[in-house]
């Protein structure tokens, strides 16, 4: 790709010496995120990546076996921060909070449709399944888990629950819009899944 694209400044790669792993994906991470976050996953490849972070190729494909698998990992980092549970003591504040910061993501940044654009890849490339469970999915079921586990824990929802099961609830529903688009993805609809959650759905 010889046009550069707006907002990513593409840097010819640096011989900096030998530095410390982690420092090195992070450098990965923020020019993986800077191509998803403009343009989605059609501007990615690894000659590019290899370019803007001054990381080479051998050892881009040494981490990351896929483009799939990159474009996950760097997905995660740069959103990482923006999906951040909050813990304000009001489990319900933080799960509107959330949720609606991860629509705002998936329906409004090119990233949103990398997603969805992967899930779908993965029901027939085994490998970037496992790459999908191991890098993305894996650890944003963690993250919800363990802050509705607090919440159970403070006695504001019911001992007995799977929080695990309310994660498939509230994201699984959202996922399934996004996937299959026959109604929208709305700030609506995210206040009626919490509602409908906290407050149930039988006649009292």
């Amino acid at each position: 790709m010889t046009k550069q694209a707006e907002g990513v400044d593409e840097r010819p790669a640096r011989g900096r010496g030998r530095r410390p792993a982690d420092e090195v994906r992070a450098d990965v991470f923020r020019a993986v995120g800077e191509v998803l976050l403009t343009e989605g996953i059609a501007g990615l490849t690894f000659e590019r990546v290899a370019r803007l972070s001054g990381v080479s190729k051998t050892t881009l494909y040494k981490w990351w076996p896929s483009k799939g698998a990159l474009a996950l990992d760097g997905y995660f980092h740069a959103v990482e921060q923006t999906l951040a549970f909050e813990d304000t003591g009001d489990i319900r504040a933080d799960l509107l909070h959330q949720l609606r910061a991860f629509v705002r993501i998936m329906t409004t940044t090119p990233a949103g449709r990398v997603v969805t654009e992967l899930v779908g890849q993965s029901q027939t490339d085994e490998d970037l399944a496992t790459a999908f469970r191991t890098l993305y999915s894996s650890e944003r079921r963690r993250l919800a888990g363990e802050r509705l586990a607090r919440a159970r824990e403070q006695g504001q929802i019911r001992a007995d629950v799977d929080v695990q099961v309310l994660v498939d609830q509230l994201w699984g529903a959202v996922y399934h819009r996004l996937l299959i688009p026959d109604e929208p993805v709305t700030d609506d609809f995210v206040v009626s899944l919490v509602g409908n959650l906290f407050d149930g759905i039988a006649r009292t």
